[in-house]
């Protein structure tokens, strides 16, 4: 499973522990904000809590990720990623 990530990422096995670094360490700190800042928030539904969170994490994701890619040297890796899902997702399919 490994060596098929390294092949599709053209990525060398240190690096490829960096990104799983960057990925778990932005993972985290993406869900530790949102809940710090859904904290402030005045919501008493558990349904609204829910979805506010869901938004809070889909939005701070990248964030959290690209700032984590910094010091671990994988920003260029990560501009990338971020750049191929964000045209995924925004693809008209016309």
């Amino acid at each position: 499973m490994f060596k098929r990530l390294q092949l599709k990422w053209k990525v060398k096995g240190w690096q490829l522990a960096l990104i799983f670094t960057t990925f778990a360490t932005g993972g985290s700190c993406c869900g530790y904000l949102a809940r710090k800042m859904l904290a402030f928030s005045a919501i008493d539904s558990r349904l609204l809590y829910i979805i506010a969170y869901l938004l809070l994490v889909t939005l701070l994701w990248p964030l959290c990720v690209v700032a984590i890619s910094l010091p671990l040297g994988q920003f260029r890796f990560f501009r990338n990623y971020i750049s191929k899902i964000f045209r995924r997702i925004t693809n008209s399919r016309s």
